[in-house]
């Protein structure tokens, strides 16, 4: 087990051409590979620098690197734009897409006492370490796992093994791991690095994958005071610690804990990374501890124009919206489908104010009646963006009107929380 590369700060401002230096120096120490795979995330994570690190895999390795296969977990496969855009020289014929419902193979299952254990009694069933095939039968000696740690919902930090057994994983992990998420609390886990659903992709590393040559480049990435994206950290090595160490940072990087609670916020959802409510609700998760009760969240969503990605799941949020956690959890038990795709359930949940504030959606591309049929409250997105204009905003505090609020320009680079609600 080893760390064959760290280096981050808060203040540290990684540049390209270190951050290529720096991967360069982790592969030498790897030895001589033939038979190479990149795992890094598809373009919701276009900010994680994760494309121009496999992009610069891709130079180091040349014709050994044979598959590049984003872990796409439920999201639609990406465009050859999007290849393109996110990945820039790397060629697209290595580009492999992850089918979550049928190109998986189970390395072992996790047992129910244990998922019963971690989730305190809330589920008691067991847990398949689902990898796609092509990571078991490809015949790699290097499966390289790229991604960034920030803040998340179901998992507390994302990356890690998370990119392995729910990016490349199958349709009964992701639903069981995202649903034992939703039932433990998300205020619970964003932003800590050991929860429930962590000790279960801990244990299925730990008992399942040891033979899988993976090695983790991990990035954490934030905004310097100029606005601009930088990588702020880069942890490369083959067990938790490249991982830990990257949380320890993005939870100082990422995490603005905030002296006072928000009455209103404005959240925008760039049009080329958001277009689903199924992504677009990170503007609810990664805010939901910072808003006050009777807040008001303006979601400003240009790009949106559909609920789900996967298509069976957008017919699910259609039929019963965001209704807060107990009716969710009656759905559950009485509807055969919604029990048969938990991470649905989950993110209805997720994606509920629990009737603590108004969550306002101002989509480019779905009616009134749809966002209304989802339990959101509706705004007209010329109306609301005239008003609360982004190329006007800062992040953080603004005044418009005379009325103070707060604006984020991306929900999924941090996770914003009132120090009063966050004990510890």
């Amino acid at each position: 087990m080893s760390l064959f590369f760290a280096a981050g700060s808060p203040t540290a401002e990684i540049s390209p051409a270190e951050v290529k230096a720096s991967l360069f120096s982790a592969l030498d120490k790897l030895g001589a590979r033939k038979k190479v795979v990149a795992v890094p995330p598809d373009f919701t994570r276009m900010h994680s620098q994760s494309g121009l690190l496999t992009e610069f895999a891709w130079q180091y390795y040349g014709d050994r690197l044979v598959d590049v296969l984003p872990a796409l977990g439920t999201h639609k496969a990406m465009t050859d734009e999007e290849i393109a855009t996110m990945y820039g020289a790397t060629p697209r014929s290595l580009f492999r897409v992850h089918d979550w419902r049928n190109d998986v193979v189970t390395l072992g299952d996790v047992p129910g006492e244990f998922l019963y254990e971690v989730s305190e009694g809330k589920v008691d069933y067991s847990w398949p370490a689902q990898v796609n095939k092509l990571l078991r039968d490809g015949g790699h000696d290097l499966i390289l796992s790229i991604g960034q740690v920030v803040p998340h919902e179901v998992v507390g930090f994302a990356n890690y093994n998370k990119n392995i057994f729910v990016g490349t994983g199958g349709s009964i992990g992701i639903h069981r791991s995202h649903f034992l998420g939703a039932v433990y609390g998300m205020e619970r886990m964003m932003g800590r690095a050991d929860t429930p659903v962590r000790r279960v992709l801990n244990y299925a590393s730990d008992h399942f994958a040891t033979n899988l040559p993976i090695v983790y480049v991990q990035t954490v990435v934030g905004k310097n005071d100029a606005g601009k994206l930088v990588v702020r950290g880069l942890y490369i090595g083959d067990d938790v610690e490249c991982f830990e160490l990257a949380a320890a940072l993005s939870l100082k990087v990422n995490f603005k804990m905030l002296d006072r609670e928000i009455k209103k916020a404005v959240v925008f959802l760039d049009p080329h990374e958001f277009r689903s409510t199924w992504l677009g609700n990170k503007s609810v998760y990664r805010t939901r501890m910072a808003l006050a009760d009777n807040a008001e969240l303006i979601v400003l969503g240009p790009g949106v124009h559909e609920f789900g990605e996967d298509a069976a799941i957008d017919v699910l949020i259609r039929k019963y919206g965001y209704c807060g956690t107990p009716r969710t959890l009656e759905l559950v038990r009485e509807d055969a489908a919604l029990a048969g795709n938990l991470s649905a359930a989950a993110h209805l949940i997720h994606g509920s104010s629990e009737g603590r504030f108004t969550i306002r959606y101002c989509p480019g591309h779905l009616t009134r009646e749809e966002i209304e049929g989802v339990h959101f409250a509706y705004g007209d997105l010329k109306e609301y963006t005239a008003k609360y204009n982004p190329d006007r905003l800062q992040d953080g505090w603004n005044v418009v009107d005379g009325e103070e609020i707060f604006y984020i320009s991306n929900p999924g680079l941090g996770l914003w929380a009132y120090k009063g609600r966050f004990k510890d």
